[in-house]
């Protein structure tokens, strides 16, 4: 499997294809993308890639960990390669990572996609996550596995697919990070704070949200887009249904719009 810059990456669709980067949240796999690669690869060049620290790619870490190194790890994922500009759909941190990129190295991102992200944590988010250490702290990675798909997934879906969730619990135990790894990511997006920098944000960017998140409320995604320069072009969607994954759980829904603003085409909402 490829590696660079201490990365795992994959690459998917037509080489002459503009190059698209896809980041995931909190677990930091590279196959949190599944029910979405496809579709976008039948246009784009995709990027998939394991934050540092998970799955495939190097688990060692600093004793402190923020969003920025990981929008670093990206350009220097970039640089390895030899990719010089990309599209961007980052989903929760992955969209946070995004966004610091797209601070820090403004030249190197085409469009941004943030789903279900935010520029300072709300408090009701914070509280989840204070749940969360506690049950990884309480009963250790199988009950922090066990409760994962509460904040990810509706009620309705996980009824639906309960043999898949079944399946993403053991997988998420089998490959699960550490609890130090998992405290220090949960550390670096507690304490990502750029609202009063956002109308810096030179590319386009769309901030997807859902109605029915029970981890983060789609004021999040407001937030973001009313601090936006009047010259970016931002805008934000709100799925009606889907929650904290929704790119997963309604991919029918996602994919269509999301392919349409990363061509620049005109959006229609849900």
């Amino acid at each position: 499997m490829p590696e660079a810059a201490g990365l795992h990456y994959e690459l998917q669709g037509p080489e002459d294809g503009e190059p698209l980067l896809l980041s995931s949240g909190l677990g930091g796999s590279a196959s949190y993308w599944q029910p979405n690669v496809e579709a976008f690869a039948e246009r784009f060049r995709v990027i998939l890639y394991d934050h540092r620290g998970t799955g495939r790619s190097d688990r060692a870490l600093p004793d402190k960990v923020t969003i920025e190194d990981m929008a670093a790890d990206v350009i220097g994922l970039l640089d390895a390669i030899g990719i010089e500009r990309v599209h961007f759909v980052g989903h929760a941190i992955g969209g946070m990572i995004g966004m610091a990129m797209a601070l820090s190295n403004r030249t190197r991102m085409r469009r941004l996609m943030v789903i279900n992200g935010w520029g300072k944590l709300e408090p009701h988010t914070g509280r989840c996550f204070d749940a969360r250490l506690q049950l990884l702290h309480a009963g250790g990675p199988a009950a922090f596995a066990a409760a994962q798909s509460i904040f990810l997934y509706p009620a309705d879906w996980i009824a639906m697919h309960e043999a898949e969730v079944a399946e993403q619990v053991q997988a998420t135990i089998n490959h699960f990070p550490g609890i130090g790894t998992m405290e220090k990511r949960i550390a670096a997006a507690r304490s990502f704070d750029i609202l009063d920098r956002i109308g810096e944000i030179v590319p386009p960017l769309l901030a997807v949200c859902a109605n029915d998140d029970v981890l983060v409320p789609s004021i999040a995604s407001s937030r973001i887009v009313d601090r936006l320069s009047p010259f970016n072009g931002g805008t934000e969607v709100t799925m009606r249904w889907g929650g904290h994954a929704c790119n997963v759980t309604d991919p029918d829904s996602f994919n269509p719009f999301a392919l349409a603003w990363l061509a620049g085409q005109p959006l229609i909402e849900e």
